[in-house]
């Protein structure tokens, strides 16, 4: 059985991550490396991705997560054939600038969507699967922290990531094409979801702000509830 937080603990757990949240930057940009203008092709010059393409958005994402991904690009822990390309001239110094250099971009602030999608993929990210078993899926945002703002250096933010994208990376961890994972927990999670979970969580995600100015069941400053 899953034991369910309290109403006061959850709005504790939601406060300390959105003090740890990687939307919080620093007041600077990083220099940009000579790199940032082949990334922007595909990333934007503002770093936030390409939705249509399906693109991930880089910008405010933790450098030692994006610099990660970049020596697992070019050691092939993620097989993509353009980002391969892309990591395997870059040495450790040009990885941690374009890490950095994304890091500190701005995510702009938007209010979540007053009316998020009640769906499979929602009950998925908030709650998990379970099914009445003593094993099963636990909530996406128990780690990615609530509505999937990030949380710390290992957990990014799916907020806002194109719907294709967070797909694409559900599938690869699944069928064992990404790996990496801290303690294999995005393999184990993503072997037990079905294509269709895959898709509605995929499609959850994407429909939230990447910065939200205030996530529900929080007190706006100096607000009410």
């Amino acid at each position: 059985m899953r034991m369910r937080r309290p109403r006061s603990s959850r709005f504790a757990v939601i406060s300390m991550a959105l003090l740890v949240s990687p939307i919080s930057i620093g007041n600077g940009i990083a220099a940009a490396p000579p790199q940032i203008a082949t990334c922007a092709s595909c990333h934007g010059v503002n770093g936030m991705g390409n939705l249509s393409a399906g693109f991930p958005a880089l910008a405010g994402l933790p450098a030692p997560y994006i610099e990660r991904q970049l020596t697992a690009f070019k050691h092939g822990e993620r097989k993509n054939a353009v980002m391969q390309s892309m990591a395997n001239p870059l040495d450790a110094k040009a990885r941690a600038a374009i890490a950095a250099y994304y890091a500190t971009l701005p995510v702009p602030a938007t209010p979540e969507p007053t009316k998020r999608l009640n769906t499979q993929g929602e009950a998925l990210a908030m709650n998990g699967v379970w099914g009445g078993k003593l094993t099963g899926v636990p909530a996406c945002d128990s780690c990615h922290g609530p509505y999937g703002i990030g949380v710390g250096v290992s957990f990014p933010r799916l907020a806002g990531q194109p719907q294709s994208y967070i797909s694409a990376q559900l599938t690869a961890w699944k069928n064992g094409s990404r790996t990496g994972d801290p303690l294999h927990l995005m393999s184990n999670v993503a072997r037990q979801l079905s294509a269709a979970e895959i898709s509605a969580v995929s499609a959850f995600y994407a429909s939230l702000s990447p910065n939200p100015t205030t996530l529900p069941g929080l007190v706006p400053d100096g607000g009410k509830q």
